[in-house]
């Protein structure tokens, strides 16, 4: 049984980063007793339209959001491969890296959680890492209220699979799901790009490092 504490992982186009991400991974790493966790901006998100901006400035503004938080740090593998940025790929590069021990933690919010069982080999997630699933306060999954195709799955391991402890994420690698909950931040990356389109005001939507990089770089525009 490893002592370890867990690793959180939060991917995302992040295009661009906004107060909404940052305060998830704030939030994510308090709750869940986390020692720290990555930002992993993707490349070439398989699951969605491409990104309004390169991966290079997306990698970029991620690590200006993460420079004033020693909680979180930024992995920049998935910008710099040529392939199509699947989780389950970046999961078995830091099993690699990370070693069989170590617990991570996978972050997703409620909706991403709904739409797992379209996910690239989505079954061998748990394998993994656990699942955190972030809630806004008194809105599903809670207890059994997921997607009936992801009950299979999810009564397999890590029994029971379902957790409210924290600290059941410390005492095993991989293979549990824990809900918890967010304060809900009505901010989207998709409001902020029209906001800019527009030339608009987006201050306090993201941090100033992130707005100013994007007037230097005129994205969005």
């Amino acid at each position: 049984m490893t002592e370890r504490r867990p690793i959180g992982l939060l991917g995302g186009t992040f295009d661009p980063i906004h107060n909404g991400h940052l305060r998830l991974a704030e939030e994510a790493a308090e709750g869940l007793g986390l020692a720290g966790v990555r930002l992993i901006p993707a490349g070439q998100p398989p699951h969605r339209d491409a990104p309004a901006t390169s991966p290079h400035h997306r990698l970029a503004m991620a690590v200006l959001a993460a420079a004033a938080n020693p909680l979180l740090d930024v992995d920049p593998a998935e910008v710099a491969s040529p392939r199509p940025s699947y989780t389950i790929d970046t999961l078995e590069r830091l099993r690699r890296e990370l070693g069989a021990e170590q617990p991570l933690v996978l972050i997703l919010g409620a909706d991403a959680f709904a739409g797992l069982t379209s996910w690239h080999r989505w079954r061998e997630l748990f394998a993994f890492a656990h699942v955190a699933i972030a809630n806004r306060p008194g809105h599903a999954p809670h207890e059994r209220r997921w997607p009936a195709a992801l009950d299979p799955a999810l009564d397999e391991a890590c029994t029971p699979r379902l957790t409210r402890d924290a600290a059941a994420l410390a005492a095993a690698p991989a293979g549990c799901v824990m809900p918890f909950e967010m304060t809900p931040l009505a901010i989207s990356a998709t409001r902020i790009r029209a906001l800019l389109a527009g030339a608009h005001s987006a201050r306090y939507l993201l941090p100033d490092e992130v707005l100013d990089y994007i007037g230097k770089h005129s994205l969005y525009r």
